[in-house]
Order: C-alpha cells, then sequence, then structure tokens
C-alpha cells in the first residue's frame, strides 16, 4: 500500500499531504510495527510446534536424539554376580544357656546378704544367711535322743544276744527269747529314727547359709536383709557362665523349613553388623497351642563384648545360599499389578509382574521382563531377564516405557571435562592434525567425538 502511494496521481498526492501528524503516527505504526509483531508470532508458534513435523523416531535430530519428548535423565549401574541367601528373620532375647532359681530349704528371718545383682558368684559361695539359732537348738536335741537310742540299741543288742545262746541251749524259754527279741528291734528303729533326724537337723542347720550351686552371675535378687525367707519362693537367680542363647518363636511355615544346624547371624536393632552367631540347636516337635507358634532354641558359637544377658537382637537363620548369581537393588525393579476376574470361581485374582529397564548404547531405554528368586531385604535375585554387564537404569526408570530417550546423569558433563583436559595437553601439531588450527580456530574432525561412553 505504501509504494502503491507513488504510482498515483498529483491530486492523491495533494490529499496526502493533508493528513495530521497523529494520522502520520497511526499510518506508521499499522504499516511498519503491525508486521513485525505479526511475523514474531509466526516465529513463536513454528518453533513451538516444530517437533511435531520434524523426525519422531528416537535417537532423530535434534538434542539427544532429535526431535519429540524430551529425553529422561537417569542413572546407571552394572549388573553383577553376587551371593544371596534365604533368610528367616525373628527377634528373640539374649539368655544364658542354664538359669538357676535358688529357693530356700528353710524358713526364717535373713540376717545377712552377702551377694547382689551382677556379682560373678563360684560353685558353694555363701549368698545369704539364715537366722540358725533354732536350727541349732534342734540339732542338739536330736543329737541327744541319737545318743540315748544308740545306748538303749546296745544294751538290747546285748541282751537279745544272751536270751539266744540259753534259748539255743535250751537253758530259756521260748517266750523270754522273744521278748529279748522284740526290745532288740524296737531299739533298733528307735535309733534308725534319731539318726535320719540328725541327719535332717544337720542338713537344715547347713542350709541356713543359701549357697551358690553354680558358677555364674547374679541376675536377679528376691530378698533382703530382714525379710523372711520362705520355701518355694526363689531368694536370687544365677546365669550358669555356660554360654548364651536365644528362643524363637516362629509362625508355622517358617517354623517347618528349620532343622537342627542351621547358621545364624544377629545383630542389634540400634547398630549396623553382626554382633553374635550361632546355630540352630534344638527345635520343639509341635506349635503352641494358645499361639501357634514353634519354638526355636539358637546357641550362640561366637559373641562380642555388647552381647548381655536380656539384650533384644534380630536373629537371621540362614535356610540356602546361592553364590555367583545376578542380584540387584529392589529400587531398581517396577512391580506391575494387573486384577482380573476368575471365570470359573468368579473371584478378583491378582497378577504380579515384575521389570527393569538396561539402557541400549546410552540413549534408549529398554524393558526387561524378570523372572524373581530369592530376596533377601533390599536384595533380589534375577533368574532371567537381565544379563551381567548390561547397564541397569537404577534411577528415574519410574518415567519409562520401552524405547523411550534417555540421557546418562554426569556423563556428558564429564565427557566433555575428560575432552578439555585432553586438548590443553596437545601441542599445535596435535591440533592440527585433529583437524584444528593452530591459532586455536576449530576445523573439521575427522570422527565423532565420545558421547555418553561411546566412542
Amino acid at each position: 500500500m505504501y509504494f502503491a502511494c507513488f504510482k498515483v496521481d498529483h491530486s492523491a498526492i495533494c490529499s496526502c499531504n493533508l493528513f495530521q501528524t497523529t494520522s502520520l503516527k497511526t499510518n506508521f505504526y499499522i504499516f511498519f510495527i503491525s508486521p513485525l509483531i505479526y511475523l514474531l508470532i509466526i516465529l513463536l508458534m513454528t518453533a513451538c510446534g516444530g517437533g511435531n513435523s520434524g523426525d519422531q523416531r528416537p535417537g532423530g535430530p535434534g538434542v539427544w536424539g532429535g526431535g519429540g519428548r524430551d529425553a529422561t535423565s537417569v542413572e546407571i549401574a552394572p549388573v553383577s554376580t553376587s551371593s544371596i541367601s534365604d533368610q528367616i528373620r525373628s527377634y528373640g532375647t539374649i539368655r544364658s544357656q542354664d538359669v538357676v532359681s535358688i529357693i530356700p530349704q528353710v524358713s526364717n528371718r535373713i540376717t545377712r546378704i552377702h551377694a547382689d545383682l551382677g556379682d560373678t558368684v563360684q560353685q558353694g559361695d555363701v549368698l545369704a544367711s539364715i537366722y540358725d539359732v533354732p536350727f541349732r537348738d534342734a540339732l542338739e536335741q536330736v543329737e541327744a535322743q541319737f545318743r540315748q537310742s544308740q545306748s538303749a540299741l546296745q544294751r538290747d543288742s546285748s541282751a537279745f544276744d544272751r536270751q539266744r545262746l540259753l534259748f539255743e541251749r535250751g537253758a530259756s524259754s521260748s517266750s523270754e527269747f522273744e521278748n529279748a527279741r522284740s526290745a532288740y528291734e524296737s531299739s533298733r528303729a528307735q535309733y534308725e529314727s534319731s539318726r535320719a533326724a540328725r541327719t535332717q537337723s544337720r542338713e537344715d542347720l547347713q542350709n541356713t547359709e543359701i549357697r551358690s550351686p553354680v558358677d555364674g552371675v547374679v541376675i536377679n535378687r528376691n530378698i533382703a536383709e530382714g525379710d523372711l525367707a520362705r520355701t518355694g519362693e526363689p531368694a536370687f537367680e544365677i546365669a550358669n557362665l555356660v554360654g548364651f542363647e536365644t528362643r524363637l518363636f516362629l509362625p508355622m511355615q517358617d517354623w517347618e523349613d528349620i532343622s537342627i544346624g542351621l547358621p545364624v547371624t544377629m545383630s542389634l536393632s540400634n547398630r549396623d553388623g553382626i554382633v553374635a552367631e550361632g546355630v540352630v540347636s534344638r527345635v520343639s516337635p509341635q506349635l503352641n497351642a494358645s499361639t501357634g507358634l514353634g519354638e526355636v532354641v539358637v546357641t550362640l558359637t561366637d559373641a562380642y563384648q555388647s552381647i548381655r544377658q536380656g539384650v533384644l537382637v534380630e536373629s537371621r537363620i540362614t535356610l540356602i545360599t546361592y553364590e555367583n548369581t545376578i542380584v540387584i537393588p529392589r529400587s531398581a525393579m517396577i512391580e506391575q499389578i494387573d486384577t482380573y476376574i476368575e471365570p470359573e470361581t468368579n473371584t478378583v485374582e491378582i497378577s504380579r509382574n515384575y521389570i527393569s529397564f538396561v539402557a541400549e548404547g546410552d540413549t534408549i531405554a529398554r524393558q526387561r521382563n524378570l523372572e524373581l528368586g530369592l530376596q533377601q531385604g533390599e536384595r533380589v535375585e534375577i533368574i532371567s531377564g537381565l544379563e551381567e554387564g548390561e547397564k541397569l537404569i537404577v534411577t528415574g526408570q519410574r518415567n519409562l516405557s520401552d524405547g523411550d530417550r534417555i540421557r546418562i546423569a554426569g556423563q556428558m558433563r564429564q565427557a566433555g571435562r575428560d575432552q578439555r583436559l585432553g586438548e590443553e595437553g596437545l601441542s599445535d601439531g596435535e591440533r592440527v592434525g585433529r583437524g584444528e588450527r593452530a591459532d586455536g580456530g576449530e576445523g573439521r574432525s575427522s570422527g565423532q567425538s565420545r558421547s555418553g561412553g561411546n566412542r
């Protein structure tokens, strides 16, 4: 329109001169500024939608493979082999193999405590003393009765021997012989009774001192000075120093797999690492009727100093161990759950599938269907689906589909850094040989530079 203005006649040019200043500014905006704005808008729309008309295939032109969906940043780790074990985990309390409850054999007041909680004692050491005066008096009385019965037995024994000789010679009647024998039998019975009473009285006096029957450590004291020692109530508990054990109570599906001799490792709940090792020494032949659990006894074979009576540990019973098998972290695996209705039973069934992704050529993600084996904590055995040496995608895999473009996080940055470090050590002749000018300019390279680990 502007150029046409110069092709009209003189009258048209004159009429244009009649425009005011405001009209000139408006025409300038219409003829010059507006087309520029329209052109800028068209360019922006073309840039936003250009990917739709370009190459949509993975690995096409553009950054990290061209147009379409942007490449996903991922991290990789090599698939490797390791050992993995099938383990049963349970919690139990460390205790001594033998805990002895010491019960007073006589009842009276406690006069003195000789051993306290945590003391190490030897067999025969006195733990506490009981008031013994009544027992001493009783022993003296029994001793006197014993001596009296002993004298009576000797007298009646001699009389019986004389009557027997006289009876054999016919100088004594049968009634006199029977009376002498009856008196002897009665004296002998009294003597035996008094002897047993003396033995019991001596033992009662000895039991006024509560002694340890084993070598061990006092783990509980239930009496104090001035208390009344009662028969039938434990006064002390002593852990026999023959070793430690822990008792586990397992559900039926785990209890059935346990056998004697299986290795066990133990750890504390608030510490890392193994603190004790042991073996399964005893297995209950039946389940507990009230709890439905089976008891398993683990005997410790090696323990650190942190193991004490009463410590709660997590025990891992190893059922079987596989060596040189492919093991990946559980976090690198994706679980797919599908539900469907079983036509025959009209019930909802759940199907679980597991997949992972590997990097193909550092730019493409490939999906792999996995068959799982043993699972140990955060480690999973892969029976099929992965091969040793493949590049397993360990982060960012949940946003991927088979064939998606990827970029390995940090790899391009490292490649660029390696390239710069290599170029700093090149001479001018080497730069020219690589297609670069000696003055620092860039020339055509004879080969493709390293990208993503590929040459």
